[in-house]
Formats: structure tokens, C-alpha cells, sequence
């Protein structure tokens, strides 16, 4: 059942899921990060497809969404993701879904699974962060004056932060295309909506969030992510009570474009 005033066109429209594999198949749900959309998982999904039913979205102002529906106030926070994301369960009827979240979305999906556990069967979190900043006795990866900076530096020239930033977040400087690719993505985002998308990503802090999880959890981390660095990934495993963590081979902070076919094997081997 979808929520009163809500139909499930409604929410297929504004939120551009897509759906393919086997239509009996356990539910797989994947979600994107920053400035991405689900074109993130291009090469992640076929190796998913014949055995599960395979979900994908936009979150609104990415991609295919309806960016009409981008409200300030409802996607202020984290939640407002949350609720869109708890709305596409319910509007395509699913339960026991294995969540698959990347760098933001990990912590959309924690929210929303602490919210309404029914629907998650396993989450997992690739590049997890649940606070980007460090503060004593927590190492985030940035100090308060590297994310104002960022932050400013994206409300200043947007497209040059794609630019220089994308290959940064990538990482793997021998494939400068997946670099290109990557800020590419970045600038079909409006920057209006992308400048609110990065304060509420760089600056939400969702930590107590994790200790409230009972959905079995894997974390996955990748090496060489300076934006969820190791410790942050090993943080988030420790807090998620009977977790599991993985350390990929491949670099950077997105593997669904950088070693789609390792971070796919992974998470079947998950989930056998």
C-alpha cells in the first residue's frame, strides 16, 4: 500500500525508478550518491538481473527526476531522502529488499531502514560515512575548514568544482575518462539543488543513527577513499552491531564505475 494522497505513478514519476531483471527475484535496490544518478550502476546491475529484481532511482534533482517536486524545506535533511525512499518501497510493494547504498545514500538507507525495518532484509554500504568532519575522538576525513571551504568554493563556480573535484572523489588517476565521466554527471545537476544536496551531505552527522540498525549490514570500503577514508569505514562497521566488512581492491570513492564487476561479486557473495 502507498501512503495516503500518494500513487504509485506518482512516485515512480518523480523519483524515475526503474525496474528490470526477474520480476519473481528477491528485491535489489540501488541508490546513487552525490551528484550521481542511477547511471552510477550501469555496469553493476546486469550482473543482477538474472536472479533478482533489480530497483533503481534517481533521488529528486538528479538525474531523470521530476525536479518540480525538489522542495528546500523537505530535503533539508537526510529524512527527506529517507521518505522518498521509503515511499518507492511502498509504492512497488516490496519487502526483504537488499538495499544497496553508495557514499550518501549509505546513510539514506540506515535512516530509513531504522524507520521501517519490515521492508529491509540486508543493507549494504558502500563508501559509508556518517560524518565527514573530525572532531576529537572521531576521525571523519575533513576538518571543519577543508568542508567550508569546499562548500564555498561550489557556491562560487560550480562547474569548475565539478572539474576539479570529480577526478579527486574518483581517484584512480590512471583512468582520467572515469574522472570526465564523473563530472560530467555533476554538471547535468542544477546547481541550486546540488549546492543544498552537498551542505546536508557534508554536514549531517548520523552517527547515533548507526547503533539503532537490526537489518543485517555489510560495509564495504574501498582503498585509497579520501572521502570516506578507511577509519570511517572500520567506524561505521564497529557501531552496526553484528556487521560485516569488506575491503576492496579497487580505489577511490566510487567502485560501481571504477570495479563494477569486484564491488557486484562482493555483494553476491553477501549475500549467498
Amino acid at each position: 500500500m502507498t501512503r495516503p494522497g500518494t500513487k504509485a505513478a506518482d512516485v515512480r514519476h518523480r523519483n524515475n525508478v526503474t525496474v528490470s531483471g526477474n520480476p519473481v527475484g528477491r528485491p535489489v535496490v540501488f541508490a546513487h550518491g552525490f551528484g550521481c544518478s542511477q547511471e552510477v550502476w550501469r555496469d553493476v546491475i546486469p550482473y543482477f538481473e538474472r536472479d533478482f529484481r533489480v530497483i533503481a532511482f534517481d533521488h529528486v534533482g538528479a538525474g531523470g527526476s521530476d525536479t518540480g517536486a525538489y522542495d528546500r524545506g523537505k530535503y533539508d535533511s537526510l529524512h527527506g531522502y529517507a521518505d522518498d525512499l521509503l515511499d518507492i518501497l511502498e509504492s512497488e510493494d516490496l519487502a526483504d529488499v537488499v538495499y544497496v547504498g553508495h557514499s550518501v545514500s549509505s546513510m539514506i538507507g540506515v535512516i530509513a531502514a531504522n524507520r521501517d525495518p519490515s521492508r529491509f532484509g540486508k543493507l549494504v554500504l558502500v563508501g559509508p560515512s556518517p560524518r565527514y568532519i573530525n572532531e576529537p575522538g572521531y576521525r571523519g576525513g575533513f576538518e571543519q575548514e577543508d568542508i567550508d571551504n569546499l562548500l564555498d568554493s561550489l557556491d562560487e563556480n560550480y562547474l569548475g568544482w565539478s572539474s576539479s573535484m570529480a577526478p579527486v572523489m574518483m581517484g584512480n588517476d590512471d583512468r582520467p575518462e572515469l574522472g570526465e565521466g564523473l563530472a560530467t554527471s555533476f554538471c547535468r545537476v542544477d546547481p541550486a539543488i546540488a549546492s543544498q544536496f552537498a551542505r546536508v551531505t557534508f554536514l549531517s552527522d548520523n552517527r547515533r543513527d548507526l547503533a539503532d540498525v537490526t537489518v543485517p549490514t555489510l560495509v564495504l570500503q574501498c582503498t585509497n577513499d579520501v572521502i570516506a577514508p578507511l577509519p570511517v569505514g572500520h567506524y561505521v562497521h564497529t557501531q552496526i552491531r553484528g556487521s560485516e566488512f569488506a575491503l576492496l581492491a579497487t580505489t577511490g570513492h566510487c567502485p560501481n564505475l571504477s570495479g563494477p564487476r569486484e564491488l557486484a561479486e562482493a555483494i553476491l557473495a553477501y549475500l549467498e
